[in-house]
């Protein structure tokens, strides 16, 4: 067998601990979940999802070890990152009621994409552009690895995904939760502008937290 049974069933434990822990991926689908609905929620869910596997093939390739050794490379992904987080949340700030935001010009962007796209690609850019999300697979996912199994890459992909589908499922139910706390409010008239209102804080709060995370 490829990959040790005792490490893999200790990783699945930790792994659903790291989980079900708030942090700032669910952050992401509780604010995208109480904004978009349960859809969104859940396609917040899965984008992250995707990120966290991107995260691990970079991270069996080597790639996150650059982020590691490199000051400059973990500055503008980091800031990229801490960017667009503030630009969800200055939209969702000056979105009006019902949820729409205001008009601009038209551009050749993810944003051109119907809304439920939208939250997906957010959601997937939102986990790639994070640094931090790479050093950890960087650090924890090793600790897992047995090279008497061989097949050293093999095993770090198989555990990345393992993690991710675990961080999916839960995050997909978070989603799920939020967005019918969603579906409640609105039936309450003025709600949403303020839950439209609270969304663009969260994202500011989690751009703001990105810009001044450390590289070790």
């Amino acid at each position: 067998m490829f990959i040790d049974p005792k490490l893999f069933g200790l990783f699945v434990l930790t792994g659903l601990a790291l989980n079900v822990t708030p942090g700032p991926d669910m952050m992401f689908v509780i604010a995208a979940g109480t904004r978009g609905g349960r859809r969104s929620g859940v396609l917040a869910a899965l984008g992250i999802g995707l990120g966290g596997l991107v995260h691990t093939a970079a991270a069996a390739a080597g790639l996150s070890a650059l982020l590691l050794s490199s000051t400059l490379a973990f500055s503008i992904v980091k800031y990229a990152g801490a960017a667009y987080l503030l630009y969800l949340g200055v939209q969702a700030l000056l979105a009006r009621a019902g949820g729409t935001a205001p008009p601009a010009p038209a551009a050749p962007s993810i944003d051109a994409a119907p809304p439920s796209d939208r939250i997906f690609w957010r959601a997937v850019l939102t986990s790639v552009m994070n640094p931090k999300v790479a050093l950890f697979f960087l650090a924890f996912v090793p600790q897992f690895v047995s090279s008497a199994h061989g097949a050293i890459a093999l095993q770090f992909v198989f555990l990345g995904a393992a993690f991710c589908t675990t961080g999916t499922t839960i995050n997909v139910l978070v989603g799920i939760l939020a967005g019918s706390m969603r579906a409640l409010i609105e039936r309450r008239t003025g709600w949403t502008r303020v839950l439209d209102r609270a969304t663009g804080i969260v994202f500011v709060a989690l751009g703001v937290r990105l810009l001044f995370v450390g590289q070790k």
